[in-house]
């Protein structure tokens, strides 16, 4: 019996430790790196995450924007707030100005970092050929059942800074929210955890309890 209620003892201290154990290994720290980019637009992306793993930074972030111009405008600083494709992605709280811009980003929360680079904000026009002015004369009908094609080079081409945020943006958005499940998922393992060690608890006091009820038999 001695050697039953030993072995239950040595079971429910390793689970224990298992258990308990968990939560430290998944929990996260240390220095953060920031990755800056343009949006293509009159933003930029900063994407936050972990040097040393690389997992995305579900704290709260507290970080600053300045820019300068190549023509000498000052801009910032400027707060940055939380974008919604991700939970470690954030924008520039105010759109920046049209024109190439050093921007730096300093972040002091979580942890302290500095990033910074070069960025083009503003929406530029495509070119557009010129035509030559026609002098006034008659304007001949078009054929029943025939379309008129637009006159060459009069439809202006999409805007080079219209395009979305860069795919890996929001790959990495999207790894965020794949972590986020995982970590619910961490949260049924520690609930199952601390059932089945009841159990086992309940079945070591039942089983010193039987030895003393024996021990007490005359």
């Amino acid at each position: 019996m001695k050697k039953a209620s030993a072995y239950v003892l040595t079971v429910l201290l390793s689970w224990a430790g298992l258990v308990l154990g968990a939560p430290a290994a998944h929990a996260h720290g240390g220095p953060i790196k920031l990755e800056v980019t343009g949006d293509g637009a009159d933003n930029v992306n900063v994407l936050v995450t972990y040097k040393k793993d690389g997992h995305p930074v579900t704290e709260i972030v507290a970080a600053t924007l300045t820019a300068t111009s190549s023509d000498g405008r000052a801009f910032g600083p400027v707060p940055l707030r939380s974008a919604g494709e991700g939970q470690n992605l954030y924008r520039s709280a105010e759109p920046l100005p049209s024109g190439e811009w050093r921007v730096t980003v300093r972040a002091t929360e979580p942890a302290k970092a500095k990033k910074t680079v070069k960025v083009k904000a503003g929406v530029v026009a495509a070119p557009v050929a010129a035509t030559a002015t026609a002098a006034p004369g008659p304007t001949a009908a078009p054929a029943p059942g025939s379309t008129t094609a637009p006159a060459p080079g009069t439809t202006a081409a999409p805007a080079p800074g219209q395009a979305s945020a860069p795919a890996h943006l929001h790959e990495a958005a999207a790894g965020a929210a794949g972590k986020t499940d995982g970590d619910g998922a961490m949260g049924s393992v520690l609930r199952i955890g601390v059932i089945v060690l009841a159990a086992l608890a309940a079945l070591a006091a039942w089983l010193v309890l039987a030895h003393r009820h024996r021990q007490t038999r005359p």
